[in-house]
């Protein structure tokens, strides 16, 4: 284990970021939480990532190859397909599925700030994963709780 830092919470604060989807697929998110981070001036704490919504999820997902993403869509499909016999189906055939995915995946993220940057792995992004085929509105809600520089 590597040397333990403490700091005494000093801060919590909040942002909401809007993010217009285009459709079905990822939407890299991570410049706008580190941005989130810079702004307030955080240095140790913890970042919630929380959407608010369910037909859309949040995932720390590899950022380096755009083929994991099209397979993660895939493996979603193959888990939610649109032609199983769903019931909910007023806001049309992708929407359960939508509502499934969102439910595996989840929608809300924690992620460690250390030294004022967010702790991801080296191939590690945060997406906004859309499972709707249309454009949607989605507000992701940032709060960090923690020390500031």
């Amino acid at each position: 284990m590597s040397a333990i830092v403490e700091a005494a919470p000093q801060l919590i604060a909040s942002g909401t970021l809007h993010v217009d989807t285009s459709g079905l697929g990822f939407t890299d998110i991570t410049v706008n939480a580190a941005g989130f981070i810079n702004q307030i001036r955080a240095s140790q704490g913890t970042l919630l990532i929380y959407l608010r919504h369910t037909s859309a999820s949040l995932a720390i997902q590899e950022n380096a190859d755009p083929d994991v993403q099209s397979d993660l869509t895939a493996a979603l499909d193959r888990l939610a397909p649109e032609n199983a016999p769903w019931i909910h189906d007023v806001e049309g055939p992708d929407d359960m599925p939508a509502h499934v995915k969102a439910m595996l995946n989840g929608v809300s993220l924690h992620v460690p700030v250390t030294g004022g940057k967010l702790a991801l792995g080296t191939w590690q992004g945060i997406y906004l994963i859309e499972h709707r085929r249309r454009p949607h509105s989605r507000e992701v809600i940032f709060q960090f709780i923690g020390s500031r520089k």
